[in-house]
């Protein structure tokens, strides 16, 4: 908090909220970024830059229209802010993107992102196009908190959360690269949003929140909750926190359907096993057969795909009757990888099987695979440590989550 801050007596009685003054990280240039700010702290940053109150509550209405509905960040191009307020913005405040260090295009037309943040750390995002439908794969950390066996971006060591701004800065950009300005909500290229890409988003949970509400703000972005899908390995005392605070779709990174195999494909099994997981899901608010929760499973050849495995994936689910779709995911392999995908046969007996017992499996297409983009590949190209690095780095892991 600033040293200007002082503690305010309660006054009994209806009233509004007083804005606590709060420290606003400056970037390496000394400027704020309005990126990620929610509306009270946009206008508590124009506040604490000195401006009249009822002067921050307009201009705190006018830049988020035309931060996150026109994609701007030129202060000089918003015409409805007098012209001499905007070098007063211009010399406090900054509207940033990530830096992109490299672009690339699949020949299956998904791009894949390498940004940079200010403090020059390095992540990515990618953008899946349909003939339907335009998914964004957004990170959530820079690394990744888990070690999944069977993921590259496991391999990273975490090196720390985004903000909530780094996290909006994404879909952003992706905006920025399609020509999707001004916000509307007919005819978008990018209609929905995965928080699938590097890191454990409950681990970064407050950051993820305030960022996927920023997306959802009917004022901007404008994008329907029930068109983001957060995905989690099963951080579960967060799991009923999300449905409440942010109710986005849920998805599960399961892969297996015992103790043994899942402890060594999702290390996180240890600490909340699959019966925990699975009641959790029970538990989360707002599911039901037109709402449904996604499993995502990867296929292992000879170690998660036998028929047996099937069979029980469909008793677990039916047990704790949840309305469910298993994703199906064929391996996509990385250097060093220690799993092969499973046989084509082998995926489909596997998806007849769910798909009998009245559960939608169906097989995902893997995308991107030419440029490192598919599910698990994701993985700056700086990162390159030896086996027994990895090794160690897991061991860490494990005994960070106790």
């Amino acid at each position: 908090m600033p040293n200007s801050a002082t503690t305010l007596m309660a006054i009994p009685g209806h009233i509004d909220p007083v804005p606590v003054p709060r420290a606003f990280v400056p970037r390496s240039d000394g400027r704020i970024d309005l990126l990620g700010l929610s509306k009270a702290d946009l206008r508590l940053a124009l506040e604490t830059s000195q401006l009249d109150p009822k002067q921050a509550k307009l201009r705190a209405k006018q830049l988020w229209h035309w931060i996150y509905n026109r994609g701007v960040r030129d202060f000089a191009l918003m015409t409805d802010i007098a012209k001499t307020m905007q070098p007063w913005l211009e010399q406090r405040f900054v509207i940033s993107r990530p830096q992109v260090v490299e672009a690339q295009v699949s020949n299956d037309g998904t791009r894949k992102w390498l940004l940079r943040s200010d403090d020059g750390n390095d992540y990515e995002m990618v953008f899946i196009p349909d003939a339907d439908r335009g998914t964004l794969c957004v990170s959530s950390q820079v690394g990744c908190t888990l070690n999944c066996r069977f993921c590259h971006t496991g391999t990273m060591r975490l090196v720390r959360n985004l903000t909530a701004g780094e996290i909006v800065g994404q879909v952003m950009l992706a905006r920025d690269a399609l020509g999707e300005w001004p916000s509307q909500p007919e005819g978008r290229m990018l209609t929905n949003i995965v928080m699938m890409g590097m890191g454990e988003p409950l681990y970064n949970f407050d950051n993820v929140r305030d960022g996927l509400k920023i997306v959802m703000d009917g004022d901007g972005l404008g994008l329907s909750r029930r068109r983001i899908t957060l995905s989690t390995s099963g951080v579960v005392p967060l799991m009923a926190r999300a449905g409440e605070e942010i109710s986005v779709n849920l998805a599960i990174s399961l892969h297996a359907v015992t103790k043994e195999v899942r402890d060594e494909l999702v290390p996180i099994n240890k600490k909340y096993g699959i019966e925990e997981l699975l009641q959790a899901c029970a538990d989360y608010p707002g599911t039901n057969n037109a709402r449904r929760i996604t499993f995502e499973y990867v296929m292992l050849k000879d170690k998660n795909d036998s028929d047996a495995d099937a069979r029980e994936l469909v008793r677990l689910l039916k047990h704790y009757d949840l309305p469910a779709k298993v994703n199906l995911i064929p391996f996509n392999p990385w250097p060093g990888a220690p799993y092969e995908c499973s046989t084509p046969e082998r995926i489909k007996s596997f998806s007849n099987i769910v798909f009998d017992a009245g559960i939608s499996a169906p097989v995902r297409t893997p995308r991107g695979r030419d440029i490192d983009a598919a599910c698990g590949q994701l993985k700056t190209a700086s990162e390159k440590l030896s086996r027994a690095e990895l090794d160690r780095q897991a061991e860490a892991k494990m005994a960070a989550l106790g």
